[in-house]
């Protein structure tokens, strides 16, 4: 372990990250260790980090603002692929750690280091997410994992470590859950969400922190209008704001309402389930809205077809595949089919649910004179007739061969 000099660590001020920075020293010739944290809406999880970063052992933090970067070229792109991995998870961490690590390579090529370390475990999906990502600009970079390095179990043995090494801990064993929070969502794992059998505390102070459980919501709701330009937010209830700032307000009002908490038992890509609790109040608003917009922008054969892409592209974001040619090239064929989904969506906020309450686009392919019940000169029914017999050829055809074979 001699060659390893200088180590730039993703580091998050967490649990795992907060012992790794006295490990590395043991461990790797007292190396420097210098420590990355990217801002993607951590918010006071940030306070104090620089100070406990350099307490701790690192030479230096870096603390990269990349918010604003994360929500236009990560998030919105998601949003406009519809790509929701298992019918439930908006990829809150998934697309999180490829930004993060990009940067991270960027700061280790600048300082020279000669490795970069982690904190994922061996059984979770981000120690692919963080190292395909580096692999991708760093080709040849070592990488180092403790926990598939050392002789640490558990959490608890993690904060038996850390208490041997006087490491501040915002956590103690009894709230020891793994937690991801950023500016898009906040997952909760470990402790009694381990078992599925049993319900989330949702309503145990401190549990929840993106907004209230259903049950704590108003009794009256909130109507609110987003508006979209090509598939991309630009606007809530006609007042223009940036990306960011669209994440921020809906996160508020979603959060306030109870909306876009998610209970998950998911398949990893490691190859175990794993249950988990997700808040993405504004980020369901969000594809909510996106999705009603294409209901009436998209042509039929576009709509169905990009469905089945909005999977491949969840699949691609949950395995890490972010810095991929398929990657790329779906986004290319996703942003060709924005071109018409633009407009405004209203919807009713209430107890947890969202309620369409209209919408509206300069593009809309709903035709109220062809769609009505009642009478038109647009459309003659006695067509649907000889469509029928075409489109029904092929049963026919069949139906008769099975009768002469009986």
């Amino acid at each position: 372990m001699g060659d390893i000099k200088k180590v730039v660590l993703a580091y998050s001020g967490g649990l795992d990250t907060s012992i790794i920075i006295p490990w590395l020293k043991e461990n790797y010739d007292n190396c420097e260790v210098i420590a990355v944290s990217g801002d993607v809406g951590q918010g006071t999880e940030l306070d104090g980090l620089e100070e406990k970063a350099l307490k701790t052992g690192a030479s230096k933090l870096y603390i990269e603002d990349l918010n604003k970067e994360f929500i236009e070229e990560y998030v919105f792109p998601t949003i406009k692929a519809d790509a929701v991995y298992e019918s439930k998870y908006l990829l809150g961490t998934s697309f999180a750690r490829p930004i993060i690590a990009k940067r991270i390579v960027e700061i280790a090529l600048k300082e020279g280091a000669d490795a970069i370390c982690h904190g994922c475990t061996g059984k979770g999906n981000d120690q692919v997410r963080f190292e395909l990502a580096i692999k991708a600009f760093a080709p040849d970079m070592k990488i180092i994992a403790p926990w598939r390095e050392w002789s640490i179990k558990s959490r608890d043995e993690e904060i038996d470590y850390a208490e041997a090494h006087n490491i501040p801990l915002k956590i103690t064993r009894e709230t020891n859950y793994s937690k991801d929070k950023n500016i898009w969502h906040i997952s909760h794992e470990g402790l009694d969400l381990e078992d599925p059998a049993n319900e989330p505390m949702y309503n145990k102070e401190g549990f929840l922190e993106l907004g209230v459980s259903p049950e704590q919501a108003p009794d009256k709701p909130t109507y609110v209008t987003i508006s979209f330009e090509k598939g991309v937010p630009v606007a809530v209830d006609g007042e223009k704001l940036g990306a960011v700032e669209i994440v921020k307000k809906l996160n508020q009002l979603g959060g306030e309402n109870g909306i876009g908490i998610v209970d998950l038992v998911e398949n990893r890509l490691v190859g175990m389930k794993s249950r988990g609790v997700y808040e993405t109040p504004g980020g369901t608003i969000l594809y909510h809205a996106h999705n009603k917009l294409e209901e009436i922008t998209l042509d039929r054969d576009t709509y169905h077809f990009k469905q089945q892409v909005g999977l491949r592209f969840a699949e691609l974001v949950y395995f890490g595949q972010w810095y991929t040619p398929l990657r790329k090239a779906l986004s290319a064929f996703v942003d060709s089919t924005q071109e018409t989904v633009t407009g405004d969506v209203k919807l009713k906020l209430y107890k947890g649910n969202i309620i369409d309450a209209g919408v509206t686009s300069p593009y809309s392919l709903y035709d109220m004179d062809i769609a009505t019940f009642d009478e038109d000169e647009v459309y003659n029914q006695k067509d649907s007739a000889g469509f029928i017999n075409l489109f029904g050829l092929p049963i026919k055809v069949q139906a008769k061969k099975n009768l002469i074979k009986e």
